[in-house]
């Protein structure tokens, strides 16, 4: 595959995982559908295998994020945690649990607090090869006094330090859902679960460098693609409905993107 071109392969992402090189991804990005919450055209979600292909073809400190939500119906029914243990059992460690914050739309509840939030497991194959932390700006900075070597006895001690001027980020990541904020691309909605092409940009920039190839074994309407070619990445797509390739692919066109032809 070409530096910086995409590829994209219809069919069950189990079959064609199993014909990928062990060892050779550096990183996934995904959501994967859950809990039966949207409709998929009757295609079925084969967790445990998906999970047992994606340790397999993971590289050494290579990354899967993996993006999931519960059904809120009586009760959560914790998938998400589920899969993570899951996922632990086979030998990935969970370098990290973020969270995925709404800004608009969020999923109301009459009896609870209002829902806007999904979860981002990062799991890793030993230590990250990569990591390029995000930064956001700090409300001070520069030189002034700041506590530091606080006893037990409570007393705060002080010392002239610097502030910088800018941190790394949290671990919750809030975005704007819906078009406008998930993504400009109309033809996008076509797909009934579209995360925001951000989160897929800000964790393909966070785990991977310039090159590297990134995977999204249930592609959908193309997003974890069109960012990734964005930003001077591979990309390998899988998705099992000709329909939803068919999105992506548009979206890569309509952006000036490559698909680079089939081997």
């Amino acid at each position: 595959m070409p530096q910086h071109a995409a590829q994209f392969i219809v069919g069950n992402c189990v079959e064609v995982m199993r014909a990928l090189d062990a060892h050779s991804i550096p990183l996934t990005v995904t959501s994967p559908p859950y809990d039966t919450l949207r409709d998929y055209k009757g295609f079925e979600f084969p967790f445990e295998a998906i999970a047992a292909e994606l340790y397999r073809v993971t590289a050494a400190g290579g990354i899967v994020v993996w993006v999931i939500g519960d059904r809120i119906r009586n009760g959560r029914s914790l998938t998400s945690f589920r899969q993570a243990l899951f996922f632990q059992e086979l030998g990935f460690s969970m370098h990290d649990v973020m969270i995925y914050q709404k800004k608009n739309t969020p999923f109301m509840r009459s009896n609870a607090y209002t829902n806007a939030y999904e979860m981002m497991f990062v799991l890793c194959k030993g230590k990250p090869r990569v990591f390029n932390p995000l930064k956001a700006p700090t409300k001070r900075h520069g030189r002034e006094m700041l506590t530091h070597n606080k006893l037990p006895d409570g007393i705060n001690k002080k010392k002239r330090g610097e502030l910088k001027k800018e941190k790394t980020r949290t671990n919750i990541w809030a975005y704007a859902v819906g078009l406008g904020g998930t993504t400009r691309d109309r033809i996008a909605f076509q797909h009934p679960a579209v995360f925001p092409e951000k989160l897929a940009e800000d964790h393909i920039l966070s785990w991977s460098n310039p090159g590297d190839l990134v995977l999204d074994p249930m592609c959908g309407s193309g997003t974890t693609g069109k960012m990734a070619l964005l930003n001077r990445r591979r990309f390998l797509g899988i998705d099992i409905s000709a329909e939803y390739i068919e999105i992506a692919r548009q979206r890569l066109r309509d952006c000036g993107l490559a698909e680079c032809p089939p081997a």
